[in-house]
């Protein structure tokens, strides 16, 4: 596997090898031994997925501490822009942003270390977000950022979305206080 380092600390861009022949593809999309020595050493102890219909935005989510979750996400179907935001208050990159485009296609996976806000939106119908976690879902420590504020500034393409309640009554930037 290719692992890319971000401009975020931690922050991880996979790409797994792929073996293509007349019968289609095959790849390792995770193996816990190879991820602990070259990506990190979290365990992770919950799958996630989602279906979406295309122009759905989902975010920006994540678990304040002690529950804060690191992340392995990557798209099954379809394409998604993902999107994350560093919460980490020391952080050099405190309250950037990082985007990539995950798909079916392109394989890449992102390795993302607790203390960031993820969220992303389908780009086709039918798009299926694959996420690991190495902490349990905690209803009481969700938080969710507005994910179209303006300080944050974040890069959704220009769409109508379908958004939840709960991602339109997100938290600005300005009033947020990190945890991390």
């Amino acid at each position: 596997m290719k692992i890319t380092q971000t401009d975020f600390s931690d922050l991880l861009v996979i790409e797994p090898k792929q073996f293509t022949d007349e019968r289609g593809i095959f790849f390792e999309s995770y193996v816990q031994k190879k991820y602990s020595n070259q990506v990190s050493p979290e365990i992770f102890v919950q799958d996630n997925c989602s279906v979406s219909k295309k122009n759905v935005l989902r975010g920006m989510h994540f678990q304040a501490p002690p529950f804060a979750q690191a992340k392995l996400v990557y798209v099954l179907n379809g394409s998604a822009l993902d999107i994350v935001v560093d919460l980490r208050k020391s952080s050099p990159t405190y309250g950037k942003n990082f985007s990539i485009e995950l798909s079916d296609k392109n394989k890449k996976q992102l390795f993302i270390p607790r203390g960031f806000a993820h969220g992303f939106c389908a780009l086709e119908p039918n798009t299926i977000f694959s996420y690991k976690c190495d902490n349990y879902y905690h209803q009481e420590s969700e938080r969710t950022l507005l994910w179209n504020d303006n300080d944050l500034n974040l890069p959704w393409p220009e769409k109508e979305w379908l958004i939840s309640d709960k991602d339109h009554e997100g938290i600005s930037f300005s009033n947020f206080v990190s945890p991390f």
